[in-house]
């Protein structure tokens, strides 16, 4: 998924519109304590993770847009890609 579909299948599951942040598309004012980010790496390619107080956790990185989607949605719900 790229991060427009993410963001409408994130929110159709229910999950809060504070509980991730999207590089462009999905992004916070202000910005909340905590949430999972997905955003272009500074090497190339995606990375999906958490920030908390401040900081970035880079949890995972991705070739594509779409496969950091991918992640995204099953790092927040568990659940097979749709």
């Amino acid at each position: 998924m790229d991060r427009h579909q993410v963001r409408a299948a994130l929110l159709a599951a229910g999950l809060s519109p504070d509980a991730f942040a999207l590089e462009g598309v999905h992004e916070h004012v202000p910005v909340p304590p905590d949430f999972w980010f997905l955003r272009r790496a500074r090497a190339g390619g995606w990375e999906i993770g958490a920030y908390e107080r401040g900081t970035y956790d880079v949890r995972q990185r991705f070739d594509t847009e779409e496969e950091a989607g991918d992640g995204l949605w099953r790092a927040l719900t568990g659940r097979p890609v749709p």
